[in-house]
C-alpha cells in the first residue's frame, strides 16, 4: 500500500509540474491579448484541463505506456521496467520544475519520451527502444508547429481580409459571427463530441443515433454562440459614423475577445487530453506490473481513477505556479490582439485534438508556438521576437537529452539499491 501511495505521489508531482509549465499553452495568448486576466485563465484552464484529461486522455496515455520501450525485452524482467518507469516520473518531474522556475515553456512530451528511451537503453541496450515508434513521434513533433502555423495563418488571413480590413468592420463582424461560431464548434465538435457521446450509457441514447446526437449538440452550441454574439454586438453604443477607425477596431477586437476565450477553452481541453499521458502513462504501467506481474504489450487500459489523478495534478500545478510561464508565450513572441489570439488558439486546438484522437503524444507547446509564429508571419514578420523563439527552441532541443540522462542515472541508482 505504501508503494502505491509513493508512485501515485510521484505521478501527482509530475502532473503538477506539467500543469504549471504547460498552462501557457492553453491560456497564454488570451492573457497576452488582454482578453482575460491571469486569475480567470487559471480558473478556466483548471476546469477544461481536468475535463480533457478524464474524457479524452486514454489514447495518448496508452501509446506512451507501450510504444516507446520494447516490451518484449522486459517480459522476463518486469521489475526492471517498473523501476524504469519510477525513474521516468522522477526525472520528468525534476526537469519540468526547473524549466518552470526559468519560465521556459518546454515540451513535456519530449521529457517523457526522452526519459523512457534513456532508461530503456541503459536497462537492455539500444534494441530496447522502439525506434520506429520513436521516429513517428519525432516526425509528429516536427510537423506539429508547421501544421498549426499554417492553419493559424489561414484563420487569421480570413479574419483580416473579411473583417478587419473592410470599410465597415462592425457590419462585417455581424455577418461573420455565425460562421466564426460554426468554425469554433466544428474544430471542437467534429473531433471530440462523437468520442464523448460514445461514453454515454446505451440507455441514455436508445432511440437516437449517437452521431446524430453529437451533431445536434454541435448545432445547438453554434446557434447559442451566434445569438450571444449578436446580442453583445447590439449592446455596443458606438456611433459608427462619428467614430474613428481606431475606436471601431477596438469594438471589433472586444467582440472577438469572446471568441478567443472560447478557443482558449478548446486548447485547455486539448492540452489536458494529450499531455495528461505524460504524467500517468508511467504510473499506469507501474500499476499494471504490480497487479499482474507481467509487462503490458500492445495496449494498456488506463483506469478512470488514474486519469482523474492526472487531471487533479495538472489543475493543482497550474493554480499554484501557472503564471510563471504564461507571459513567455502570451507576450514574449509577438504582440497579440484578440483577433490574432483567436486564430492561434483555434489552430492549436485543431492540431492537438486530431493528434489525441490518433493517440499521438505531440507537443502542445510546439503547436501553439507554431500558431503564434504563423499569425506573426501574416501580421508582420519583423515584429516576431526571434530571441524568444531561440530560447524556446533551445529548451525543446535540450529537454530530450537532459530527460534521457536524468532517467538513465536515476534508474541506475534505483537498480543498484533494489536489485
Amino acid at each position: 500500500m505504501l508503494f502505491i501511495i509513493f508512485v501515485c505521489g510521484l505521478a501527482l508531482y509530475v502532473a503538477c509540474n506539467l500543469g504549471a509549465n504547460d498552462v501557457a499553452n492553453s491560456m497564454g495568448t488570451s492573457v497576452g491579448s488582454k482578453a482575460i486576466t491571469i486569475k480567470q485563465a487559471i480558473i478556466i484552464a483548471g476546469v477544461l484541463e481536468f475535463t480533457g484529461a478524464v474524457l479524452f486522455g486514454r489514447q495518448v496515455s496508452s501509446t506512451l505506456a507501450t510504444s516507446i520501450a520494447n516490451p518484449d525485452l522486459f517480459v522476463s524482467q518486469p521489475q526492471t521496467l517498473l523501476l524504469g518507469m519510477i525513474a521516468v516520473l522522477i526525472s520528468c518531474g525534476l526537469w519540468l520544475q526547473i524549466a518552470t522556475a526559468k519560465k521556459l515553456p518546454v515540451a513535456s512530451s519530449h521529457a517523457v519520451v526522452g526519459a523512457i528511451a534513456g532508461f530503456s537503453w541503459v536497462a537492455a541496450g539500444s534494441q530496447a527502444v522502439k525506434w520506429s515508434a520513436l521516429g513517428v513521434i519525432s516526425l509528429a513533433w516536427v510537423v506539429t508547429p508547421v501544421v498549426s502555423g499554417s492553419i493559424a495563418a489561414g484563420f487569421y488571413l480570413l479574419i483580416k481580409r473579411w473583417i478587419l480590413e473592410r470599410e465597415q468592420p462592425l457590419i462585417q463582424l455581424e455577418q461573420w459571427i455565425p460562421w466564426l461560431s460554426l468554425l469554433l464548434v466544428s474544430v471542437f465538435g467534429v473531433i471530440v463530441l462523437p468520442t464523448v457521446v460514445e461514453t454515454l450509457p446505451s440507455e441514455f441514447l436508445h432511440t437516437v443515433p449517437r452521431y446524430d446526437f453529437a451533431l445536434g449538440l454541435g448545432g445547438v452550441a453554434a446557434l447559442s454562440i451566434t445569438l450571444v454574439g449578436w446580442q453583445r454586438l447590439a449592446q455596443e453604443t458606438i456611433d459608427v459614423d462619428a467614430a474613428t477607425n481606431v475606436e471601431v477596431c477596438e469594438v471589433v477586437e472586444r467582440q472577438l475577445a469572446r471568441f478567443q476565450l472560447l478557443s482558449a477553452c478548446c486548447v485547455a481541453f486539448a492540452h489536458g487530453s494529450n499531455d495528461v499521458g505524460n504524467a500517468i502513462a508511467p504510473l499506469a504501467t507501474i500499476l499494471y506490473i504490480r497487479n499482474t506481474g507481467t509487462v503490458p504489450q500492445s495496449s494498456l487500459e488506463i483506469p478512470l481513477w488514474v486519469l482523474i489523478l492526472g487531471g487533479v495534478g495538472i489543475v493543482t500545478g497550474l493554480a499554484i505556479w501557472g503564471k510563471q510561464v504564461i507571459a513567455t508565450i502570451g507576450e514574449g513572441i509577438i504582440k497579440l490582439e484578440p483577433s490574432s489570439g483567436f486564430a492561434a488558439e483555434l489552430a492549436t486546438a485543431a492540431t492537438i485534438l486530431i493528434a489525441s484522437s490518433y493517440g499521438l503524444p505531440v507537443s502542445t507547446s510546439h503547436a501553439l508556438v507554431g500558431a503564434v509564429v504563423g499569425v506573426g508571419a501574416v501580421k508582420n514578420w519583423q515584429s516576431v521576437n526571434l530571441s524568444t523563439l531561440k530560447s524556446i527552441g533551445m529548451a525543446w532541443i535540450v529537454t530530450i537529452p537532459i530527460a534521457a540522462f536524468l532517467s538513465a542515472g536515476i534508474f541506475t541508482m534505483l537498480k543498484y539499491v533494489f536489485v
